[in-house]
């Protein structure tokens, strides 16, 4: 089969031949039709996170928001069947055992395994995953739209669904890619004043067409003297990987509001403690979404709630999309066409 491989951090991704992975007794085997961009692919293959680069498997086949038929299923699976159309996310699998999965919190199994991280993930044909973790895609929910909620639609659900976002409050999303695009939308949906940050005029024209109540661009604007001005914001939500991003969003924060940390800087970020403790600002970060929240934001999906902005482009172009994706040019998502284009 033809895949995209990493064969060392920081080289462009090779397009060869590979052999087709080889199912176990509770796995199915996925034609891929389509597979997402993430901008965490982009860290992963420059490794820029220390803690995360130990883990990388090399060589490896990125991608972790996939969508496909399964084609092939191992003798113990009874849950997916041949033919069915499937979504394999960044969590590829969790234990079950340990006291998050016990808790509800899968998505911080200590003995997960990461989609196209530790695992091979679905720049390629084929990519096999256990029967018991794919998620099944509604009949409605076309591919391409389906993908991107896998990973940035099922982040910043599960980010605003415990910030208890809810109607009249003011969210604040900095950064319109394709994380900040759906916030907008599922913001908008739970009755908030959104306001969107970017240095795009594109990403911030399309933040406005999808809902937001207000736009600042940050290299033109005092964005911080802009928030606080109008009272500050209850939830000022960060999808962007810049850390410029988290000082201002800092600052926006009202007295007992929250600062969701999603966006995924290279480098580390700090708050001071004092104004933390003077304003009882809370600091939440939120790591993708168990099998729950991608259940409940497929449907949002489905019944139209979030509609994302997706480019298609064939496999054999990841590495120009993974630049133009570093330089920042990628407006809502694009999801690499893997294999054939088939009705949904």
């Amino acid at each position: 089969m033809k895949a995209a491989v990493l064969h060392a951090f920081k080289a462009p991704l090779s397009l060869e031949d590979v052999l087709r992975p080889e199912i176990g007794a509770d796995e199915v085997l996925i034609e891929v039709e389509v597979c997402g961009v993430c901008h965490s692919d982009l860290h992963v293959a420059d490794g820029d996170w220390t803690q995360l680069a130990r883990i990388v498997k090399k060589p490896l086949i990125l991608g972790h928001e996939i969508v496909g038929r399964v084609v092939e299923r191992g003798a113990a699976v009874q849950s997916v069947q041949v033919g069915e159309r499937v979504g394999v996310p960044w969590v590829q699998w969790t234990c079950g055992q340990c006291e998050f999965c016990r808790e509800g919190n899968e998505n911080v199994c200590v003995k997960q395994r990461i989609t196209g991280v530790m695992v091979d993930g679905g720049y390629a044909e084929y990519a096999k995953a256990p029967a018991s973790h794919v998620v099944k895609i509604p009949d409605t929910l076309p591919s391409e739209q389906a993908a991107p909620l896998l990973c940035a639609g099922v982040t910043v659900h599960r980010a605003l669904k415990h910030a208890k976002i809810r109607a009249g409050q003011r969210l604040a999303v900095f950064g319109v890619g394709g994380l900040g695009h759906m916030a907008v939308q599922i913001g908008r949906a739970a009755g908030a004043e959104v306001t969107a940050i970017d240095i795009s005029e594109e990403k911030l024209a399309l933040a406005k067409s999808l809902g937001a109540t207000r736009t600042l661009n940050a290299a033109q604007t005092d964005v911080v003297k802009e928030v606080r001005g109008s009272g500050g914001v209850h939830v000022a939500l960060v999808t962007s990987a810049a850390k410029s991003a988290y000082d201002m969003a800092f600052y926006c924060v009202r007295p007992t509001g929250t600062l969701l940390a999603v966006g995924l800087p290279a480098k580390d970020v700090s708050f001071p403690p004092i104004l933390m403790a003077a304003g009882e600002i809370q600091i939440k970060a939120s790591a993708v979404g168990t099998r729950e929240d991608l259940r409940e934001v497929l449907a949002m999906g489905a019944a139209g709630m979030v509609h994302c902005q997706v480019t298609t482009r064939p496999l054999s172009d990841v590495q120009e999309v993974l630049g133009q994706l570093s330089r920042g040019e990628v407006s809502g998502r694009v999801v690499l066409r893997c294999g054939p284009e088939r009705p949904f």
